[in-house]
């Protein structure tokens, strides 16, 4: 036989925690400084033990540490900043899952665009992009509850992050490995050249394709390719082509200035064996500068479609 509780009395409560837990884990603020300060450390005392100790055996850990430095540090702030209820899983599965599986498909069809030309880096940014985009639709297919124009440009920019990591630590160590043997010269300035423009390039470029495809995706889970989002893989595309062929078009512009007799085609000079201070000094100018405008113009964009959503404000 039950015994009810008499009137007036106190309800029994059942034991357990006060509180239910967090919907994301807590990242204390700051992380991502302490990482990179203290993952810089770490690869500048690797590079300086094998310089002095010319042990081969730490160049995978010098490759490694050099090429996913700058992207790590990149994903750790936008989840603190605007991706904790995306989940760790989520972000760290576009990182590892998402950056492979584009690298992968991208590869195939690169193969085949050796020649440099007009259609060569047109090829290969639209391979990439398509590549990772893909990636990304892979990542989140069984995650309906993903989208919104936060949420794409967070794990698009994982994604691309992920990329460029495994693809600097592929350029990385083809720098290295030449036939008079290990040169960690090169080694080195091509990771401290891409960790610079790390944050400029892929993760930038599928941020931007990733936030307008999540924006309209519907609430099933289905993604939809409609106009705004085939419009936006097309600029992504010349954004990414415009960065690839920038040496060469600096190139043929220092030799059309300064006469150096290069009547070639574009993107297929070969830069002056001897070139003089004037030459060395236009070709920097125009290759960082064009660096930097099509750098700008994919901070802006992405800046206007943080500006239109609301919840980039709002994020915990």
């Amino acid at each position: 036989m039950s015994h009810s509780p008499p009137p007036g009395a106190p309800k029994a409560r059942i034991p357990g925690p006060q509180q239910p837990p967090p919907p994301y884990p807590h990242i204390r603020a700051g992380l991502w400084r302490n990482c990179l300060g203290g993952g810089l450390a770490l690869w500048v005392l690797t590079a300086w033990v094998t310089y002095e100790t010319r042990n081969s055996a730490l160049l995978p850990t010098l490759i490694l540490l050099g090429s996913f430095l700058a992207p790590v540090v990149f994903v750790l702030w936008a989840y603190e900043r605007h991706g904790r209820d995306l989940g760790v899983s989520a972000v760290l599965g576009c990182f590892l899952t998402g950056g492979a599986l584009g690298v992968l498909g991208a590869s195939p069809a690169q193969s085949y665009l050796l020649r440099p030309s007009l259609g060569m880096f047109t090829g290969i940014g639209a391979t990439e992009e398509a590549a990772k985009l893909a990636a990304l639709v892979f990542v989140l297919r069984g995650r309906p509850g993903i989208r919104g124009t936060r949420a794409g440009l967070v794990l698009g920019a994982a994604v691309g992050f992920g990329f460029a990591a495994l693809e600097s630590a592929g350029y990385a160590f083809d720098a290295a490995v030449t036939t008079e043997g290990v040169d960690l010269r090169a080694l080195l300035e091509t990771e401290m050249l891409r960790g610079v423009l790390a944050p400029l390039g892929h993760g930038l470029w599928t941020a931007i394709a990733g936030g307008v495809l999540l924006s309209r995706r519907r609430l099933n889970g289905h993604f939809r390719i409609t106009a705004p989002v085939a419009g936006t893989c097309l600029g992504v595309c010349l954004l990414h082509a415009s960065w690839d062929a920038t040496r060469g078009i600096a190139t043929w512009v220092t030799a059309r200035l300064t006469g150096a007799g290069l009547d070639g085609p574009l993107f297929t000079q070969a830069y002056p064996a001897r070139p003089s201070a004037a030459q060395e000094h236009l070709f920097t100018l125009f290759s960082v500068g064009g660096l930097a405008l099509v750098a700008l113009g994919g901070i802006g964009w992405v800046r206007s479609l943080a500006r239109r959503d609301p919840s980039w404000r709002n994020t915990p």
